[in-house]
Order: C-alpha cells, then structure tokens, then sequence
C-alpha cells in the first residue's frame, strides 16, 4: 500500500496525514493569561539570575582587590630583602614554621603511659 492512500483499520478509514489529536477549542482570553503569567516568570527568573551573576562579579572582584594588596605587599618584601632587609612579617613567618616544626617533632615520639624526670622538667611539672 502507498503512504498516501487511505489505510483501513478495525472497519474504519484513516486518511494520511496528522496524526494524534487535534487541539481542542481553548479559550483566547485564558491562553492569553497564561502567556502573560509565563512572560511574569520568565522575568522574574531573568531577574534572580542577573542578581545572582551581579553578586558574583562583586565577590570576584573583591577577590582580586584582596589578591592585589597581596602581591603589592609580596613585592615590598622583595625589595626589602634585595636591600638586605628581612621584613618582620618573613621573621615572623619563619620564628611560626620553626615552632611547628618542633611541635611536630615532639608530637612523633611514641607516647607512653609513663614520663621520666627529663620531660617533666621540659614541660614544668
């Protein structure tokens, strides 16, 4: 059978063409609300959105004010120590990573339930 004939299905004729159901009569007034509804959503996702991605570049670019101020201080310490200074901030920094490092160092030994003389006089007991 061609595609274009008329197909014969349960003792009825089906002609070609548009298939499932056809559109019932809607209402022009209530299509014409929903659109307006939807249009009103759309906006105000529209909205949220651009506060959303406004706040965002705000963050982002205080983000990169703070990262500013932090290479222009890293530059400073790197003229101060070209000129043979050490600036505090770097002792300070390295008087912080000595102290952990022997924190650390005291923290590997196995501890035991018993202490001798020598660690209670370390630690003031």
């Amino acid at each position: 059978m061609s595609p274009l004939l008329p197909k014969v299905v349960g003792g009825k004729v089906k002609k070609p063409g548009k298939r499932g159901r056809k559109p019932a009569k809607i209402d022009l007034k209530a299509k014409l609300e929903r659109s307006r509804q939807s249009a009103r959503e759309c906006r105000a996702r529209k909205k949220l959105r651009y506060q959303y991605l406004e706040e965002l570049v705000s963050s982002r670019e205080r983000a990169i004010c703070a990262l500013r101020e932090e290479l222009e201080m890293y530059k400073q310490w790197c003229m101060a120590m070209d000129q043979g200074k050490i600036p505090s901030e770097i002792k300070a920094l390295l008087t912080g990573e000595e102290q952990n490092k022997s924190q650390q160092n005291s923290s590997r030994h196995p501890k035991t339930g018993k202490t001798d003389a020598n660690t209670n006089s370390l630690l003031g007991n």
